[in-house]
């Protein structure tokens, strides 16, 4: 990186409000190029909120923001692109169009720009465009493939080709291993440090995956409620430990005191459950009443595809889903809900909750008959009171019940996924992947939530790819690879090597 010129971004006293909430309360960051920076905090720290105003979505802060000594005006996504500033968000999908292919996508904004100004455009020139960032970051992906068509780690690549494209200067991450496996993370770490190193990027990467951060950071800062606890190096004494302590203001126990529930009848019963495409194959599994089972793989293994062919999202090709001994084989998520299943699913914002209403409207919407009136009208105020217990149950932060879920925190979020199923009152509760992109904080008291759920005597299917969250939580579990059950283990009598071995198809 010698001879590349050096630029340095600088945030000063940055403040931001929304109703009811101060989200940022005189921050001051920083940032040079060619260095890796990690930003963290727990969920409704401020994180997210702050990147947003670096990157112009949240333009009514007060403070400054210069480059270079030049005191910047930053109030708006083209504004913060002009200056070279790129955010890639953790829900990658937002970003990008599925209908178009990889090397529109990428060429996004001169498409615009072209159009805007009435230009012809130059397919071959573009194509071959994308292709040259593509190579730029070693990514061999066809430029005339369908977004729609591409993984998820796929899609981020094309994000980042995008970025570099459009001439980034400075770039943020939100979360993107979250849904990567460790194959893509490794490759995604490949190419954060030559764009860091070679192409003179700087870039902010945010993660609650804390270990990750030692790989790939140099410097790391620290926020709680809204304001920088701390900026420090990454250095060898630094630990995952003392993170979390900056992070949640006190110290952190890593073991979970898991509670001992007495475990009774057989509530769920899976009988060579294949679904209809062959996505997961002769699946025989069992949950009992106050039962957690773990569905423990990799990414790609075939979880999400159980959770969903079990809620009758994905249709059943053969075998049986029983619920108390009865054959139920759901058809849809409606007859799903009806017999008593819940499912809190991986991709929250996409699938779990509306995200432009309000938290009342989300936590009664699989419960609507519960809040009818004698002339089956919808009373709001019975939806409102059961929102706000909810919301003090499991302590979601919010001003109020009608604030709209997308201005919540990712845990928040979550949580708010959780509570319409607990108004529900389900019998079996299906979390697939519920601590991605949560903090430690967060994650117990989701933890908290599934353990009050089995004292009930309710059943739970916890699958994950984070395998010390299963043992943490699981009774038992079942290790999926490549659609399919390989073993069934004893949480107590397993580890992590051992998961990760039948995981990689181990026998």
């Amino acid at each position: 990186m010698e001879g590349m010129e050096k630029s340095k971004l600088v945030m000063r006293d940055i403040s931001i409000e929304f109703p009811g909430v101060k989200a940022l309360s005189h921050v001051d960051f920083q940032m040079e190029s060619g260095k890796i920076y990690a930003l963290v905090g727990a969920n409704g720290a401020g994180k997210s909120t702050l990147m947003k105003v670096l990157s112009g979505v949240n333009s009514h802060y007060t403070g400054t923001v210069s480059i270079d000594g030049a005191e910047c005006e930053i109030r708006s996504p083209k504004a913060a692109k002009e200056l070279g500033i790129e955010i890639v968000y953790q829900e990658v999908d937002v970003a990008l169009v599925p209908n178009l292919s990889v090397a529109e996508n990428i060429m996004m904004n001169h498409l615009v720009n072209k159009m805007g100004k009435k230009q012809f455009v130059d397919w071959k020139e573009m194509r071959r465009a994308a292709k040259k960032s593509l190579e730029r970051l070693g990514v061999s992906i066809s430029v005339r493939a369908l977004v729609s068509e591409l993984s998820l780690a796929e899609k981020q690549m094309v994000l980042l080709a995008r970025a570099v494209t459009d001439h980034c200067k400075f770039l943020m991450l939100d979360e993107p291993t979250a849904p990567l496996s460790n194959t893509e993370t490794e490759n995604l770490f490949k190419i954060v440090r030559t764009l860091a190193k070679e192409e003179n990027v700087g870039i902010v990467f945010i993660s609650h995956r804390l270990a990750e951060l030692f790989e790939i950071c140099e410097d790391i800062t620290i926020m709680k409620d809204g304001q920088v606890v701390t900026n420090m190096p990454m250095t060898a004494d630094l630990t995952i430990n003392r993170i979390v302590e900056y992070m949640l203001g006190r110290s952190f126990d890593d073991n979970y005191p898991k509670k001992a529930v007495p475990i009774g009848d057989t509530l769920l019963q899976l009988e060579g459950l294949t679904e209809y495409d062959g996505r997961v194959q002769d699946i025989n599994l069992t949950v009992k009443k106050g039962e957690i089972i773990g569905i423990a793989g990799l990414v790609g293994a075939g979880k999400t595809e159980l959770c969903k062919t079990i809620f009758g999202a994905y249709r059943i090709g053969s075998g049986n889903v029983r619920l108390n001994g009865r054959v139920v084989n759901p058809k849809n998520p409606t007859q799903a809900v009806a017999r008593g299943m819940a499912l809190v699913p991986e991709e929250r914002r996409k699938e779990g909750v509306l995200v432009h209403d309000p938290i009342y409207a989300n936590i009664t919407i699989s419960s609507l008959h519960k809040f009818l009136n004698g002339i089956r009208f919808v009373v709001k105020s019975r939806q409102l009171e059961a929102a706000r217990d909810k919301i003090r149950e499991l302590d979601i932060k919010t001003p109020s019940e009608t604030q709209t879920v997308a201005l919540l925190s990712g845990g928040n979020q979550q949580k708010v996924v959780v509570g319409k199923w607990l108004v529900s009152d389900s019998e079996i509760y299906i979390f697939d992947e519920p601590t991605k992109g949560v903090d430690v904080g967060a994650k117990r008291d989701i933890f908290k939530l599934i353990e009050a759920l089995v004292e009930r005597g309710k059943g739970v299917i916890y699958a994950s790819c984070e395998f010390s969250e299963i043992l943490a939580i699981a009774d038992r579990a079942y290790v999926m690879f490549d659609g399919g059950i390989v073993k069934e283990v004893d949480v107590k009598e397993t580890s992590e090597q051992e998961l990760l071995y039948y995981a990689t198809g181990g026998h």
